[in-house]
């Protein structure tokens, strides 16, 4: 039987009034306020609150564990985020990713 596992992948917007809240955590070094908002929102997605940021919607592993955020890519839309238990490797075709799907979206 093969093992299960879970991988998924996470869009954020950076234009959008989510993505401007001040995600600096309290206690921090006092050099963060200098960031721009979306460096704050990639720190605080690598630091892990991406849980807090988004509950119910980030998937957990089959055995109740927290999926781990493996690589963050900037795009010019937003943050491009895929978390998984192992590195996953997303297909181009399944991606969530606009500049992906979009160019072949005129096609219909």
């Amino acid at each position: 039987m093969k093992k299960q596992t879970t991988h998924q992948e996470v869009f954020l917007m950076t234009n959008t009034t989510f993505a401007q809240r001040q995600w600096i955590e309290t206690g921090n070094d006092q050099n963060q306020h200098y960031h721009s908002k979306n460096e704050q929102l990639e720190d605080a997605c690598w630091n892990g609150m991406l849980y807090d940021m988004l509950p119910g919607i980030i998937a957990k592993s089959p055995t109740g564990k927290q999926l781990f955020l493996w690589q963050m890519k900037q795009k010019s839309l937003g943050l491009e985020m895929e978390l998984g238990e192992f590195p996953p490797t997303i297909e181009r075709y399944f991606s969530i990713d606009p500049l992906y799907f979009l160019p072949e979206k005129s096609y219909n």
